[in-house]
């Protein structure tokens, strides 16, 4: 891991120091870790070690008798290619090369807007994003399984092929507990009255955040944060929690990628800084991080450490494009993985990063977090696999829960001819962001930290369906059925979730 380096150096420095008494070795060499603070770093370490070992799992939801599931893995390479092919399209069409080295007055105007990228003026109108994410439900609904017999008239309408567990509403209520047993959240009602002499709620969660932040202990910080997280606590707590406190190296590292980014012009940054122009800057609650998202997200085009964890990942397919620099000879020292995340981004991929702006002012915090959270979670919700926290899951999920505890309106999307994962994928994609606003939002994110899982996301998304139903059955037609979940505005979290968890 990059801090065994520096861990190691800390702990010999310790060892040769008079807080370790020979003739009690063992003994004084704890105590001395413990007085100097490094036994929390060890046990945070081996927390985050552990982590990204094992990813996020299940929690007791087995696939159904081992049912071949290759198929989902095939889906994914073949999605890739095509994905690959329509790059390589737009570069044909535009006649740009997939990669060069920049020209000079291209890296020295960079080096000047670099604080304000927003003033870097490049022509854009002609790219378009590759696909969006009602592309990639097309091709995850048109997926089938080769020994799921269908009748030769029926269409595609649901998962419920996918021979994948979820849970059910029970289960969810076993995992998900201080919400189902009715605890007091924050997120809920702000002068909630509090133990001892707290004046309100947030006044106690505040004490006890900053006394779980003085523990320095990452797994009590993710317990923590399963009852929503203080606002001006929340960046410090995610940061522990997700092992992104910034150290020397990661500043290093960092200024390596903006190095990179100099250096290399490749296609991929156009199409990062035309979703940053369709998205955040037109959404009234991210605009002002405009330049702040450029550089978190150029950084991480040029990441490679992204790219094993991603392409690694059992579940998933995993396959790179290979681009030789414009006029450069076709040798190894001349090829770039494009681009060297190997994470070719979407139409609202920048939404994934969005929310970090709230939390920390420095651009290498953001990154780091963002990275973080990314490499655990985000990059399940763009790519097809058998992953019990993957998209078809989360797809499977919704569907299983809004038809066993919403069959009226399961009933009515029936008649009415529309799937109903149609109408929430983007929510589930995107992870709600850029439909919640923020504070709801970050309160939705601490949950997915707190309890390491994705299927809040689908549950929410039940839930907000079941709220709107008295309108949502009176309408027939696909637009009527958006424009009356268009407005999240009003929503709140905590307690629409609570409600839905809370014990019958």
């Amino acid at each position: 891991m990059s801090n065994y380096k520096a861990l190691y150096n800390e702990i010999q420095r310790l060892v040769a120091s008079p807080a370790v008494d020979k003739n009690d070795f063992k003994g004084s060499l704890i105590a001395a870790l413990t007085n100097n603070g490094l036994e929390t770093e060890i046990r945070n370490t081996v927390f985050h070690w552990l982590r990204s070992r094992g990813s996020l799992h299940s929690r007791s939801v087995p696939h159904i008798q081992t049912a071949d599931l290759s198929y989902l893995k095939k889906a994914q390479i073949q999605w890739e290619r095509r994905i690959q092919k329509s790059l390589n399209s737009t570069c044909s069409k535009l006649n740009i090369p997939l990669a060069r080295i920049s020209p000079a007055a291209d890296r020295n105007e960079l080096i000047e807007k670099w604080n304000e990228l927003s003033t870097y003026d490049i022509d854009l109108l002609e790219y378009r994003p590759l696909y969006a994410p009602k592309d990639f439900l097309d091709m995850l609904v048109s997926i089938r399984d080769p020994s799921f017999k269908k009748q030769p008239d029926e269409l595609n309408w649901d998962f419920s092929h996918v021979q994948i567990g979820v849970k059910t509403l029970a289960q969810l209520r076993q995992v998900y507990t201080e919400l189902a047993q009715g605890m007091p959240l924050l997120g809920v009602n702000p002068n909630m009255p509090a133990t001892e002499n707290f004046p309100n709620l947030e006044a106690e969660r505040t004490h006890n955040g900053e006394k779980v932040l003085g523990s320095n202990h990452a797994p009590i910080a993710q317990e923590f944060l399963k009852r929503g997280s203080p606002r001006a606590l929340r960046g410090r707590l995610w940061s522990l929690v997700l092992g992104s406190v910034i150290k020397d190296n990661d500043v290093e590292y960092y200024e390596e990628l903006k190095t990179m980014i100099l250096q290399y012009d490749i296609v991929v940054d156009k199409l990062i800084i035309k979703d940053v122009h369709l998205t955040a800057r037109d959404d009234d609650q991210y605009f002002v991080f405009e330049d702040l998202l450029y550089k978190t997200m150029l950084c991480f085009s040029r990441d490679s450490e992204i790219l094993a964890p991603v392409t690694t990942d059992s579940s998933a397919g995993g396959q790179v494009i290979h681009a030789v620099l414009q006029g450069k000879p076709a040798t190894l020292e001349n090829t770039l993985v494009l681009p060297p995340s190997g994470v070719i981004p979407f139409h609202g991929f920048t939404m994934y990063a969005t929310p970090f702006c709230y939390l920390y002012d420095d651009p290498y915090t953001i990154y780091y977090t963002f990275r973080a959270f990314y490499l655990r979670y985000w990059f399940r919700l763009h790519t097809v696999s058998s992953h019990e926290q993957g998209i078809v899951a989360l797809c499977l999920l919704f569907e299983r829960l809004l038809q066993c505890h919403e069959p009226q309106l399961w009933a009515h999307f029936k008649t009415i001819h529309i799937q109903p994962v149609r109408v929430v994928f983007k929510w589930l994609m995107r992870g709600f962001s850029g439909h919640l606003p923020p504070e709801q939002l970050l309160y939705l994110w601490d949950l997915i930290l707190g309890y390491d899982s994705l299927e809040i996301i689908p549950l929410l998304a039940v839930t907000i369906l079941s709220f709107r139903k008295e309108n949502l059955l009176q309408v027939n037609t696909q637009q009527n059925v958006e424009a009356v979940l268009a407005d999240l505005s009003s929503l709140k979290v905590m307690p629409l979730l609570q409600l839905a968890l809370l014990k019958e």
